[in-house]
């Protein structure tokens, strides 16, 4: 058979920049990972809502439930209710029949199957290729998936302005009436920074006007506010409007379920006929990617949402880490402030949910990794959630200590 490998031209990955690898890495006693993935509790775990945990052990008891394959679209009683959860229980597109969601795993899942589905499907009259366009903080984490899909005309718009520390909805609105007419806009809602509703109409209205089609985000709904229903006005705003569109859903923050990925991919036409066609055409695509998806982290979902009294019960325990997040944000602008860092901290309780835009330019992030030990998203975005009792007066001090030692630079 000989020596030499059949694989011998395939190239070596260059390790990225990953902030995790970094920390892992790091010896230093005083470390702070500021970028983990999920919700963290104040003694520095994964935060699991207790009627979630409640719900794992009934379900890995119960003698009624098999093994067997789920059918390719999933756990009917999981996608209605997280569906219903989006867009609302009275939605008229559910009224109607033509909203319906796929189970997916996790919600890279959702957005790797509708951008596989756009790529192949979407053929607006007006723009050859189709034109996409992606936030620039989620440039380099979702892009990718996009690009591997098919799409070659990626865009980035920006809609926080690094420099006064608030979203910049008009450069928004810009790019959205400079776009093509029929192009694809990744929205995310809810957003960190927080789109007022008259904002979120204001955008609807030209999406419209230059027949762009939304594909929507939602991988917090109820961590940004406390309020499922407020959390979800964008999307049902776009609904109500009209707009055929895709919802990428994740649940992993909220239910706390991170090694059980469950996601659902929602979509919105014009009729029933039409939603029938593109179900029969994603679970076609999942026949040939997953064959099925999951069942645990779909049924503990569906067992929460599917009860009155245990809806109730998640619903507390969301608005109370939302009020953990608050406070937080809260402890640390007011850490500042005593310390005397230059600069306003408003921003960081105009913000809301899990990320923040801490409002640090490169070099002060720089200097924060090099000399603190303390590491942020690649896109200068901090997780509140990492921060608690134990490290929050370090992370002001050494935030304190970045702005002082370093030039206002580098806004990109």
């Amino acid at each position: 058979m000989g020596t030499l490998s059949v694989f011998l031209d395939v190239p070596w990955v260059q390790k990225t920049d990953i902030p995790q690898d970094f920390y892992k890495e790091d010896v230093h006693p005083q470390k702070v990972l500021l970028c983990h993935a999920g919700c963290q509790t104040n003694d520095g775990e994964a935060w699991i809502p207790p009627v979630v945990q409640r719900i794992l052990l009934q379900i890995s008891q119960d003698p009624t439930l098999n093994h067997e394959y789920l059918p390719r679209l999933g756990i009917y009683e999981y996608t209605r209710a997280a569906t219903e959860l989006a867009i609302g229980k009275e939605s008229r597109a559910l009224l109607e029949n033509r909203a319906g969601g796929v189970h997916t795993v996790g919600g890279t899942g959702a957005l790797w199957l509708g951008a596989e589905f756009l790529c192949h499907w979407y053929k607006p009259r007006f723009s050859t290729p189709t034109a996409l366009y992606i936030a620039k903080p989620q440039w380099d984490s979702l892009g990718c998936i996009f690009h591997v899909a098919g799409f070659r005309d990626i865009r980035p718009y920006h809609y926080w302005n690094p420099v006064t520390l608030t979203v910049d909805v008009e450069a928004f609105l810009q790019t959205l009436q400079k776009a093509p007419t029929g192009a694809i806009v990744f929205l995310h809602a809810p957003e960190e920074i927080g789109l007022k509703p008259k904002e979120w109409e204001a955008v609807a209205a030209t999406m419209e006007k230059k027949q762009l089609f939304p594909f929507f985000n939602i991988e917090s709904q109820g961590l940004a506010s406390g309020n499922l229903d407020r959390d979800a006005w964008a999307l049902r705003h776009f609904v109500a409007q009209g707009f055929e569109l895709l919802c990428a859903q994740s649940f992993s923050k909220t239910f706390g379920l991170y090694d059980e990925l469950a996601g659902n991919l929602i979509v919105v036409t014009k009729n029933n006929e039409t939603l029938i066609r593109i179900h029969s055409q994603l679970s076609k695509q999942i026949s040939t990617t997953w064959g099925c998806p999951s069942s645990l982290g779909a049924r503990v979902i569906a067992t929460v949402l599917n009860s009155p009294a245990l809806l109730y019960e998640w619903k507390l325990s969301l608005r109370m880490a939302v009020e953990r997040i608050m406070l937080i944000r809260e402890k640390l602008k007011e850490k500042l402030r005593i310390l005397g860092t230059p600069g306003s901290w408003e921003h960081l309780t105009a913000q809301s949910g899990i990320c923040s835009f801490i409002g640090l330019h490169t070099s002060q992030v720089e200097f924060l990794v090099k000399h603190k030990h303390i590491y942020l998203f690649e896109n200068r975005q901090i997780n509140i959630c990492s921060i608690n009792s134990k490290n929050l007066d370090y992370i002001a001090q050494s935030i304190h200590e970045a702005v002082l030692a370093t030039s206002f630079k580098d806004y990109n």
